[in-house]
């Protein structure tokens, strides 16, 4: 018999495919940032800042882990079904699918209608650089890299606490996401108070993001024709390229698939940050249409990894 929670994350999948993210339903990771804002106030001030990050880390990431398990248990104690639903329901909301691919859309539409005021407008609710000199390539590269990152955040690693340790598990990872999001930054704010948040982040998506980007390079459409083997060299080389240990595993897979160049100049409030470049040499030109082209390595990405792990999981629940 397959177990629960594993029907519970598919049927978090397909909601979050059809439905996602409302914006009129409320969202934990809302309740949850308004937690982390709130510690912060109150502990970000004064000595021993690395003592408190990681006692804002302790409480956010436990109360969470907690308040799912209390509330997990309790619906699958009432009733089979009454837990698989409300499982299924806290995954697909800890889920980004549908939520990733309409942000995504909502730069791409503008930008192939050749707006690009608005195309910049859009593309700055989804990135940290400065967007508002950006041309056609420099939007469409932004674009691809966000879908490229978030594959992995916002949907494959989510997936795998969640079949770990169930909803639980996917909320424990969505607090620790969160904290790294908010506080997990290299500046004199929060430089020592963050540390605990942005390496614990780290931690937890190095095994997501290395499956995610060999995934993509094993079954997404390969648009240069260059073969697997080169495809793979060239994706470990560039993926320790990028400032960040895990994002560039999607960033440096996406870029070989689609037969581009991603990294290069960005700019943060006017301070230009120069990165390394991922992707074949002689590539072609980014267009609009290779954010079509991520969406879909996005969606391919996300269901081989669901489907890679429930035969892992029910294999492994069968001889045991």
């Amino acid at each position: 018999m397959i177990p629960a929670h594993f029907i519970a994350i598919a049927i978090g999948m397909v909601l979050d495919r059809l439905i996602g993210d409302p914006q009129s339903w409320p969202h934990p990771v809302k309740w949850i940032g308004t937690s982390i804002g709130n510690l912060t106030k109150l502990l970000n001030r004064g000595r021993l800042r690395t003592m408190k990050g990681a006692l804002l880390w302790l409480i956010i990431v436990g109360v969470t882990f907690a308040l799912v398990l209390w509330l997990v248990s309790f619906a699958y104690r009432l009733n089979v079904f009454v837990g698989i639903t409300v499982e299924a329901l806290l995954i697909a909301a800890g889920l980004a699918q549908k939520s990733l691919q309409d942000a995504t859309l909502a730069v791409y539409t503008p930008l192939e209608a050749g707006d690009l005021p608005e195309a910049r407008e859009k593309l700055s609710w989804i990135v940290g650089r400065d967007t508002d000199k950006l041309n056609s390539a420099e939007i469409s590269r932004a674009t691809i890299e966000t879908v490229s990152e978030n594959t992995s955040d916002g949907i494959t690693a989510p997936l795998f606490w969640a079949f770990l340790l169930g909803a639980p598990g996917l909320w424990l990872y969505k607090a620790v996401n969160t904290l790294d999001s908010m506080v997990g930054y290299k500046d004199e704010r929060y430089e020592q108070f963050g540390k605990v948040s942005a390496h614990m982040d780290d931690l937890l998506n190095v095994i997501p993001s290395r499956i995610s980007g060999l995934l993509l390079l094993l079954f997404s459409a390969n648009e240069g024709g260059r073969p697997l083997g080169k495809r793979i060299g060239g994706w470990l080389r560039d993926a320790k390229r990028h400032p960040s240990p895990n994002s560039g595993y999607l960033e440096a897979a996406t870029a070989w698939q689609l037969d581009i160049q991603l990294g290069g100049k960005n700019t943060y409030r006017g301070k230009v940050s120069q990165r390394a470049k991922m992707g074949p040499p002689s590539s072609s030109k980014i267009t609009a249409a290779h954010i079509r082209s991520s969406i879909r390595q996005m969606h391919w990405v996300s269901w081989t990894f669901w489907l890679l792990f429930t035969v892992i999981g029910v294999m492994m629940y069968a001889i045991a």
